[in-house]
């Protein structure tokens, strides 16, 4: 009886967090599935017939390349996010380890591009590459461009561009975890490594690397979940232009949802972005308990 009562309170306190999840978090997701088999426009939204289409959006999507190429983007975008992100974030976390003059206020000023607003740091690069913005003004007074650079109007700057600026607010981000699990790894380890002759680059790739590996697995995986659903950096500096060179799957469904009002391609969009990052979190689930059993 003892046992019965512990399984039924049990399920009695992860009630409300279930209620709460399948309301707010299952509901949506099943209706934008179903919102993605049917044509749903601005005609028909509200009193008009919405008839059932199955998987022509997908397939109109992918057929008209529009899908393919947004794709390409936000992959492009991500893994370029996350190299720079991960390799700074190192950086500055083996830095700040070290024992010097101002290390704590120093860290603490890497740590305001992150707790900056999105939106604010969206619209400081934007002003910042703009034609007259201060980034032209430099390289002009340093005589390294003769003109000013069209940062947003290109498509390669333009993508430049915004992955400078995610980089910019994803590196405190990991730095703080692999601070967090540098202080993890014993002190004693280094010492015997430099007593047996090892130099720094060796205790880095033979100490170091190896003990943060669960740390840097679980980084890179929400790395690419929080840059594959960006919206809002891409949304203010670029809006996904130009010519769709920076268009990323959030922004382009927002764009065919409420720009051109093609609800239903909005939606076909939106779940194929949840598949990806479902099957990387199912990836990162297989992975991480792969790492726990050894």
């Amino acid at each position: 009886m003892s046992k019965f009562k512990e399984w039924r309170a049990g399920y009695l306190f992860a009630l409300p967090a279930l209620a709460y999840m399948l309301f707010f978090v299952g509901y949506p997701i099943i209706d934008n599935i179903r919102l993605s088999l049917l044509d749903v426009n601005v005609m028909n939204l509200v009193n008009g017939d919405q008839p059932f289409v199955g998987f022509d959006n997908y397939t109109k999507l992918f057929r008209e390349g529009a899908l393919v190429k947004v794709l390409q983007n936000t992959l492009v975008f991500t893994m370029m996010c996350i190299a720079l992100q991960f390799v700074v974030g190192l950086a500055f976390a083996l830095l700040f380890q070290l024992s010097f003059r101002f290390s704590q206020r120093l860290r603490g000023l890497v740590m305001i591009s992150w707790l900056l607003p999105a939106t604010i740091t969206a619209m400081m690069f934007k002003f910042m590459f703009g034609s007259g913005g201060i980034i032209n003004d430099v390289l002009l007074r340093l005589h390294l461009i003769q003109a000013p650079i069209e940062w947003l109007v290109e498509r390669h700057t333009a993508m430049f561009t915004v992955i400078l600026a995610n980089t910019w607010i994803g590196i405190p981000f990991n730095m703080i975890l692999l601070t967090t699990a540098l202080t993890t790894i014993p002190k004693d380890i280094y010492e015997s490594a430099a007593i047996d002759g090892a130099n720094v680059l060796q205790r880095f790739f033979r100490i170091t690397l190896p003990q943060l590996k669960s740390a840097i697995l679980s980084l890179l995986v929400l790395g690419f979940i929080y840059t594959f659903k960006v919206f809002d950096i891409v949304l203010i500096i670029t809006n996904g232009g130009p010519v769709n060179s920076t268009q990323m799957m959030s922004t382009f469904a927002y764009k065919l949802s409420f720009d051109q009002f093609q609800y239903s391609q909005g939606a076909a969009v939106a779940n194929v972005m949840f598949l990806v990052l479902l099957v990387v979190g199912f990836v990162y689930m297989r992975l991480l308990n792969r790492e726990e059993r050894s």
